[in-house]
């Protein structure tokens, strides 16, 4: 990745200072580090869950919650945070958020009671969410389309898998060695590290005109969040139940109402047209799919420590066969998209994670932990390896993902 590349990606109109040194790979290190930040956050609270529900005394749901909020939020601002970056300029809106992030990083380390926990963890969702979508979009303005751009995205995009495996690993290790809190307050010194780089090396961007779409944003988020709230109760009521019902009920309903919103807006955060390409839909559709399913696998970590009852860093250590083995496929999809087309090798990806989770669900009370847990972490790893980088799609393809192409939208 070279010096002229990058200026080619950032010229002076989008406000990087005429003869600023431009460095690729710290600019990369930047926005990867930072992304991963938002990812550890995600994981690295599984392997933590059983102490701190003996901690902090919390239920089996409300337990649920810690990462419900957290996610729910990310999720339903992810588009809002988009568009605040197009309007406000990505570089500092970045800084905004990482600043953000990393207070409530240890504003949750520093929790005393359940709601001070979850709602840390809420904020934070919000900041990540704002986060994320300027980091991508600062990774396209600063790498040159073409080769410099494809490898740049397929670092970014093995860091959600490789982020996603390494934080159960460092969640187990300081929940056992220090306490749950540590992974947390860690993002502190991370985060300001991140700041004081990016004010020197990151590239300036322009402001662009606009408005936000904020009903669109609060009815997708509650809409999402009264859904999963629902599946919750289930859980302890049924789903016959009132109180799984409501819930429900009005989640469908909001989330109607969103669609109506959303083709009405003049600026919305999610055109429809997006959906009529086949190819588009199917992305999006497949992308949901596939990271539902790998919460769901994220519990393991809660299995081993209640059936073998191993200690948080044993749990942790535990995922280090399917961090490996992500790693070694990750760092090679850059070279395997130059050679193969990307459908076979997303399809191949797909396939070892079925595989994996298919043979994962097959847990009984006493597996052994090679067969039961180790070997199909492996497929899992190989199957994250090679499917992350072809699903996160860059603006130069077909489908742009709305946080790459609010502005245009």
């Amino acid at each position: 990745m070279t010096t002229t590349a990058l200026r080619a990606s950032a010229p002076a109109s989008e406000g990087r200072p005429e003869g600023t040194p431009v460095h690729a790979t710290l600019i990369l290190t930047i926005i990867c580090v930072s992304y991963l930040m938002v990812i550890l956050d995600n994981s690295i609270v599984f392997t933590g869950l059983p102490q701190i529900r003996s901690d902090m005394g919390f239920s089996e749901t409300g337990l649920s919650w810690i990462t419900n909020a957290y996610v729910l939020v990310f999720g339903g601002l992810l588009l809002l945070g988009a568009r605040a970056g197009d309007l406000f300029g990505h570089r500092r809106v970045f800084l905004f958020s990482l600043v953000v992030f990393s207070l409530t990083s240890l504003l949750v380390g520093a929790a005393q009671t359940q709601w001070w926990l979850i709602g840390a963890r809420a904020i934070q969702g919000i900041s990540a969410a704002v986060l994320a979508p300027s980091a991508l979009s600062l990774l396209t303005r600063s790498f040159a389309e073409g080769r410099a751009r494809n490898r740049a995205m397929a670092a970014y995009s093995a860091v959600a898998g490789l982020g996603a495996a390494f934080g159960l690993v460092v969640g187990g290790l300081v929940a056992d060695l220090i306490s749950w809190r540590a992974g947390f307050f860690l993002n502190v010194p991370v985060g300001v590290v991140m700041m004081v780089l990016a004010l020197r090396f990151l590239p300036g961007t322009e402001r662009r005109q606009g408005r936000f779409d904020i009903a669109g944003a609060v009815l997708a988020t509650l809409g999402s969040t009264a859904l999963v709230l629902g599946i919750v109760e289930a859980a302890d009521f049924g789903w016959t139940a009132v109180l799984t019902l409501v819930p429900l009920v009005a989640g469908v309903v909001m989330l109607g109402l969103f669609v109506q919103v959303e083709r009405r807006a003049a600026q919305p955060l999610v055109p429809l047209r997006l959906f009529a390409s086949r190819e588009r839909s199917g992305a999006y559709l497949a992308r949901m799919l596939y990271m539902g399913a790998m919460m769901g696998f994220f519990f393991t970590a809660q299995f081993v420590q209640s059936v073998y009852h191993w200690t948080p860093l044993q749990a942790g250590l535990a995922f280090l066969p399917m961090t490996l083995v992500n790693f070694v496929f990750a760092v090679q999809v850059p070279r395997l998209l130059e050679r193969v087309a990307r459908p076979p090798v997303l399809l191949t990806g797909v396939v070892l994670t079925t595989l994996g989770m298919a043979w994962l669900s097959r847990l009984d009370l006493q597996p052994p932990y090679l067969t039961g847990v180790a070997l199909p972490m492996v497929l899992i790893g190989a199957g994250q390896g090679l499917t992350l980088a072809p699903r996160t799609p860059g603006p130069d393809r077909a489908w742009s993902t709305p946080c790459t192409r609010s502005a245009a939208h």
